[in-house]
């Protein structure tokens, strides 16, 4: 049977701030681990973990991508996007842009889809790979 996990269970386990329930993740991970289970998650929880590390924690850009590798490389856990995410994760620490445009623009390179309409041209030209167009009247 498989279980989906939301942000605030990595959360409490990564950050330990409420220690009994960090506990009781860490209970989880142990069973999921063991193969009594089987846990899953998606990008758009890995972009909540990301936001809330950010703005919540204040932690830096290093500790979240190590962060969000541990999570994605823990026995028991899949993440259909894992791929997608390590690439994102990675660009969003090395080229300092948002998660969220890191993982648009990984997304974007696997789909083979490299020209893009946005005003956020600082983060998109960071991307090599990447056209980025501004829509004209």
């Amino acid at each position: 049977m498989n279980y989906f996990v939301d942000a605030n269970i990595f959360l409490r386990y990564l950050t330990n701030d409420i220690s009994e329930q960090a506990e009781a993740v860490e209970r989880l991970l142990t069973r999921a681990a063991a193969g009594e289970l089987q846990l899953v998650s998606n990008a758009m929880v890995m972009a909540e973990l990301v936001w809330v590390m950010e703005s919540a924690y204040r932690l830096p850009r290093s500790t979240i991508q190590e962060y969000v590798l541990i999570i994605l490389n823990t026995p028991g856990l899949t993440i259909p996007e894992a791929e997608m995410i390590t690439q994102a994760i990675t660009w969003y620490a090395d080229k300092n842009v948002d998660f969220i445009d890191a993982y648009n623009a990984a997304w974007m390179i696997g789909e083979d889809v490299l020209q893009i309409f946005t005003f956020d041209q600082k983060h998109f030209r960071r991307f090599s790979e990447v056209t980025v167009l501004l829509p004209s009247g």
